[in-house]
């Protein structure tokens, strides 16, 4: 029998042929329908891929990179010298949307701003109504707050967990801690100096321990705030410091800022005034001017200076506030600050010398302190014999109230350099990496004599039992110190109505282990001040009760001012003779 060929296909021979094709053919269908599926299936997942890994507008690396990994995206914590916190990180949801799910954007932008009042509407439409498959909506949520959301039950919004660097201590160390940015990398203070170590893997877990006594801070900034206060001053700085290591227990600036809300914060507030701001510091320059001349020989105790006129110097005048009108001795230059009896005792130590001094002290360089924020000193160039003599008075050259400090501190400590440190523990000797320092001396060599440092631990008390600091006495603590007032510079000169006063004590005198610096910038005198507004007016008294209350947290014994006044007059008079002048 002949087959029947119908165009190309041939009819089965039999039944079973029939049978087996059909097989063939339901068999090929299936995995035509599974080959569907897996590719429906792949495709779907690439598109998740782009939608929430590669296209812009997605999902950030902070959340990406597995925040489900203890420590993962988190930064070390900052803690005081006691071990209080004084930064850290924690996990908070973030609040985001996908526009091309919502249903009804507008009504969608209306339920959040019940919730969450600090969102913009007109803002979250924009956001909800792009054609972008991921949108933030807020960061940082605290759990009511996305309880809150939730409750609204809006398809298309969502949260993720971030981290979110937490400051307890709020404006209290804000110009010291610094804060983080919305990404969680430092971007001021300790956060962005040490932003690679505190997010180094192998310091997870490890804290950084700075020298910071938050109680001291706390004292600092109450008195300092009542002072700005009190005397209507536009800002104010303080330090507190060990004379012998150079750690900071306080650093104060002021006005300042919350860090968990740094986007709120001003440049004035952010501007940290002990460290980066500089300024004429007066007549605090005085120390500097009788220790390089005790110390060089060119003057002693006994030695005396005509200040009986006023000083011309070119078209200007050198004139002394608390005028005596005859001839004084060093210990009378100093105690009633004369700017005359400096002038000329500058001119006798002459311009190399005293330059030299200086930059020994560390003054001519910038601050070492482990902070971004940190400014360059000014000073005379050239460095004329005017320069000199004014410099000898504290005008003319420009530092940090924190250089002021650790220069005072050498002075005291034995005559051994320090340099300013906010890290507890920290060697003073110095270290490869660490900022340029002064060329003429390293932290830990010697710029003063021992009997030189004897001499100006003496005048510094003398400064509050007979001078011009009488104000920062307090009581027990035999606090010695000098006080400062200088004119600002202005477009047409110095302004006379615009001080920068200031205080540095230490405490206890006869051997000192700490010191409170104490600036106001631009104080008003009061009625109580008589109208004066001078650093023995504004900020002696300031400093007077900061030692009060930190002397006992501090573990300083009070002392009896007799015993301490005598033992200091022994110890010099021992090397000097004929101390009439005192």
């Amino acid at each position: 029998m002949r087959r029947i060929l119908i165009g190309t296909s041939a009819l089965p021979d039999s039944p079973d042929d029939s049978k087996s094709s059909y097989k063939g053919s339901s068999r090929s269908r299936l995995f035509t329908v599974l080959g569907l599926f897996i590719l429906c299936f792949a495709v779907l997942s690439a598109r998740l891929i782009d939608v929430s890994l590669l296209r812009d507008g997605g999902e950030p690396s902070i959340t990406r990179a597995g925040s489900d990994r203890p420590g993962a995206t988190g930064r070390a914590d900052i803690l005081d010298r006691n071990g209080v916190l004084l930064a850290t990180t924690l996990r908070t949801p973030s609040l985001y949307a996908n526009p091309r799910v919502l249903l009804d954007p507008e009504e969608a932008a209306k339920k959040l701003t019940t919730v969450l009042p600090d969102l913009s509407y007109n803002v979250l439409i924009q956001k909800l109504i792009s054609k972008r498959s991921f949108a933030w909506l807020k960061r940082g949520l605290t759990p009511l707050q996305q309880h809150q959301v939730n409750s609204l039950g809006i398809p298309g919004l969502g949260f993720l967990d971030e981290y979110r660097r937490i400051y307890p201590q709020a404006d209290l160390t804000s110009h010291i801690v610094g804060f983080c940015g919305i990404d969680n990398v430092g971007l001021s203070g300790i956060e962005s100096r040490y932003n690679a170590e505190l997010t180094a893997p192998d310091r997870l877990g490890q804290a950084i321990s700075l020298s910071l006594d938050i109680r001291v801070q706390n004292v600092l900034h109450n008195e300092l705030s009542e002072a700005v206060k009190t005397f209507q001053a536009v800002g104010a700085a303080g330090v507190v410091m060990d004379v012998e290591s150079g750690e900071i227990l306080a650093m104060v600036s002021l006005p300042d800022f919350d860090p968990n809300r740094f986007s709120e914060a001003n440049a004035e507030s952010r501007f940290n005034r002990a460290s980066l701001g500089i300024y004429e510091m007066g007549s605090t320059f005085k120390a500097f001017t009788v220790a390089a001349a005790l110390d060089t020989g060119i003057i002693n105790l006994k030695s005396r200076y005509d200040a009986t006129n006023p000083l011309r110097v070119a078209r200007y005048w050198i004139r002394d506030d608390h005028a005596k009108n005859r001839w004084l001795s060093v210990p009378e230059i100093f105690i009633y600050s004369s700017n005359i009896g400096a002038a000329k005792m500058a001119l006798d130590l002459g311009g190399d010398r005293q330059k030299a001094f200086l930059d020994k002290l560390g003054l001519l360089s910038p601050s070492t302190v482990e902070l971004p924020e940190v400014a360059k000193p000014m000073w005379p160039q050239p460095w004329r014999e005017d320069s000199t003599m004014t410099v000898g008075f504290g005008h003319g050259i420009a530092v940090s109230p924190i250089k002021i400090a650790a220069a005072i501190a050498s002075l005291v400590n034995g005559g051994y350099r320090i340099d300013e440190t906010l890290i507890r523990g920290k060697s003073v000797s110095a270290k490869p990496g660490d900022r340029v320092k002064s060329v003429s001396a390293k932290p830990g060599d010697r710029v003063v004599s021992a009997h030189t440092s004897k001499m100006m631990r003496a005048l510094l008390r003398l400064v509050v039992t007979d001078g011009t600091g009488s104000q920062a006495e307090a009581v027990g603590y035999s606090v010695g110190g000098k006080t400062g007032t200088a004119e600002k510079p202005g477009k047409r000169g110095y302004r006379r109505d615009a001080l920068i006063s200031s205080f540095v004590g230490v405490f206890p005198s006869v051997a000192p282990r700490f010191l409170v610096l104490a600036v106001l910038d631009e104080p008003k005198g009061t009625k109580a001040t008589h109208g004066f507004a001078g650093g023995g007016w504004t900020a002696a008294p300031t400093v007077s009760r900061v030692i009060s209350k930190i002397g006992p947290m501090l573990d300083v014994m009070p002392i009896r001012e007799k015993d301490a006044e005598s033992h200091m007059i022994l110890e010099i008079s021992s090397e000097e003779e004929n101390l009439e002048a005192f």
